[in-house]
């Protein structure tokens, strides 16, 4: 597949749905009435705090487990702004694609079409970074395609901030990943744009099915696969931005390590100073019918916000 590095070179072409109707709802009316409960109901749930949240975690598995989750980070963010209008919505994403990459990766389309809704591309800012960033970031599509990391949010954005720009963004555990976010940060601010920034991530993957137990199979396996997770959020919320990569590289606590860096560092150039956990859970817990739940694997999910 060809790599695109030009951005002169990029199509006009609406990027389609991938996800959808395995992630979430592929029709467009069940979509939209998903996505405003999970954050119309969530904005129910008050914050107490008087901060102004300038981003969070949202995780990225299939609404059915987590998107009341990824809901209450995104409500818990826009219950919180006072100011202006959202100009744009930043999406640091884990990378769930094979294929090698040191960089953070652009998507080449101008819009991206979920059921229900379309969401523009800000390709100025894409081209200011590409320009800018020493190589910190390419356009290439091989990341993006088949993707679900970003995808699964659109339609909560949609309905957060329905006239807000995207800017999905793929971003591998890499060293460069606070750097990827200090230099996203500083270009929106230097075009006087108001913005939030996610980071799409699940935690630890943990059990058979992921090859990955070191503490057993059962409940005491995923009680410390809870706890593992525990120790990135304390990460996350103490803003330790230069730990979390090697944190993930070392426990495998997350999926989307550079992702969550690249969000922590873009907050932190904006002003942020620490975060809250606002839900923990695992894919176990969710799963209310008894009958059905998986005591030997589990995935971490946590809603937080940054500020």
């Amino acid at each position: 597949m060809e790599v695109m590095a030009d951005p002169k070179a990029r199509t006009d072409l609406v990027r389609p749905p991938a996800a959808a109707g395995r992630f979430y709802p592929a029709d467009a009316g069940a979509c939209r009435a998903l996505a405003e409960r999970f954050v119309k109901d969530a904005r129910a749930v008050e914050v107490a705090s008087e901060k102004k949240w300038l981003g969070g975690i949202v995780p990225h598995a299939g609404w059915t487990y987590s998107g009341a989750v990824a809901g209450e980070t995104i409500a818990a963010i826009a219950r919180m702004q006072t100011g202006p209008t959202v100009d744009i919505v930043v999406v640091f994403g884990a990378i769930h694609t094979r294929g090698h990459i040191e960089v953070a990766a652009f998507d080449s389309h101008r819009s991206w079409d979920v059921p229900g809704g379309m969401s523009e591309i800000d390709q100025e800012l894409e081209r200011r970074l590409l320009e800018s960033s020493a190589g910190l970031f390419r356009v290439d599509e091989r990341f993006h395609t088949h993707e679900h990391a970003v995808e699964v949010e659109v339609p909560l954005i949609q309905v957060a901030w329905p006239g807000a720009t995207i800017l999905p963004v793929e971003v591998p555990v890499i060293e460069s990943a606070e750097q990827i976010g200090i230099a996203t940060a500083k270009q929106l601010h230097a075009a006087g744009l108001s913005a939030v920034f996610l980071a799409s991530s699940d935690l630890t993957h943990y059990g058979p099915a992921y090859e990955f137990m070191p503490s057993g199979v059962g409940p005491v396996g995923l009680a410390w696969a809870k706890d593992n997770d525990r120790r990135l959020l304390h990460c996350v919320t103490d803003l330790a931005v230069d730990r979390i990569v090697p944190e993930v590289r070392d426990r495998l606590n997350a999926c989307g390590g550079g992702a969550i860096a690249a969000m922590m560092a873009a907050c932190r150039e904006m002003g942020a100073t620490g975060g809250r956990v606002l839900r923990h859970v695992n894919s176990s817990e969710v799963v209310t019918d008894v009958s059905r739940r998986d005591m030997a694997n589990a995935v971490g999910y946590a809603a937080v916000v940054i500020g």
